[in-house]
């Protein structure tokens, strides 16, 4: 009788110590969002958190990209926390939707850009990319343009800095950071071009293979919800203003936090967690808290937050300044 009982129980803790394994996701470092060496890691956080309102372990690891592959492929990794959905996703994997929309915009030192509004408006141009964007079958098709390619956005930066390549396509928010750079060096920022000419985003991929993979994603993106809603995706990114539909009616509502955003944020420069667009319907989400206009917004505000540093190591980037 006991070794009947025993059985049952010990099949049922082997089972709980399956489900208590961390989920092990894997990315490689990405300047300002992916890093494991002390520098800003803004998906790092995001992610980590995350799981945390998910109550479930995970182990984040950076790796060199060449490694990332076959890491995966090699299944000592359970998916990716970074993923960029740029036309190259796996059927033997499960994809969260995007926790993070990634524009990509074309910059320059001179006017330039403002008159790029499509991506054939760079054919026989030189346009410094990093390889993450360049090595994926989006970009892979576009081969009218002269792809200046380079394997971190240092050396992307790097090339536009020099003039080796009158424009770069990257991340608007990593511009922007680089823009806060250059702009306390009390330098010329980037022009930007008027409209995004690529539209990606950051995705949690997990292999079909994890355990609870499909209720682990459905769980991740109610997490991430709830920290949209809640302001934390602000304070994580450094961002005064996100735009999002929160309260399902198709137009997209403002959110801040009394962290990041003051009385005078701008709320032309917010960024979009979703497709829809703010209108005068929108709402403002204040750390969780609704107002149904920005005057009773800006009440629950500060008049000033501090300005923040740019998340790019102004040390690791004085050769750039310099050259600039």
């Amino acid at each position: 009788m006991l070794l009947k009982l025993t059985l049952p129980i010990a099949s049922l803790l082997f089972s709980t110590c399956l489900f208590a394994q961390p989920v092990s996701l894997v990315a490689s470092s990405f300047s300002t969002f992916v890093d494991n060496e002390g520098e800003p890691a803004r998906l790092n956080a995001i992610v980590a958190e995350a799981f945390s309102l998910m109550k479930k372990d995970v182990d984040l690891a950076v790796m060199r990209q060449a490694f990332l592959g076959s890491e995966l492929r090699a299944r000592r990794a359970d998916g990716e926390f970074a993923y960029l959905d740029l036309g190259d996703r796996d059927s033997e994997y499960y994809y969260s939707k995007a926790y993070l929309p990634l524009h990509l915009y074309v910059a320059s030192k001179k006017p330039i850009a403002e008159n790029i509004k499509l991506l054939p408006h760079l054919n026989d141009k030189r346009v410094a990319i990093e390889n993450r964007f360049a090595n994926t079958p989006t970009f892979r098709r576009l081969k009218e343009i002269k792809w200046s390619r380079n394997p971190s956005s240092y050396d992307a930066f790097k090339q536009i800095a020099d003039d080796r390549a009158p424009l770069l396509l990257s991340s608007r928010l990593l511009i922007d950071e680089l823009n806060r750079l250059v702009q306390h060096d009390n330098e010329e920022i980037l022009f930007l071009s008027p409209v995004p000419l690529l539209k990606t985003g950051v995705h949690l991929s997990l292999h079909k293979d994890t355990n609870n993979a499909q209720a682990l994603i459905t769980g991740f993106e109610d997490a991430i919800d709830s920290m949209q809603y809640a302001g934390r995706f602000n304070v994580l990114l450094g961002l005064s203003w996100l735009t999002k539909d929160v309260n399902g009616d198709g137009v997209a509502d403002f959110i801040g936090s009394k962290t990041t955003t003051s009385q005078a944020s701008l709320t032309l420069a917010a960024h979009p967690l979703d497709k829809h667009s703010p209108s005068a319907q929108s709402l403002y989400v204040i750390d969780g808290v609704e107002y149904p206009s920005l005057d009773k917004a800006n009440r629950a505000l500060p008049e000033n937050v501090p300005s923040r540093a740019s998340f790019l190591d102004a040390e690791v980037y004085k050769r750039i300044l310099q050259r600039w």
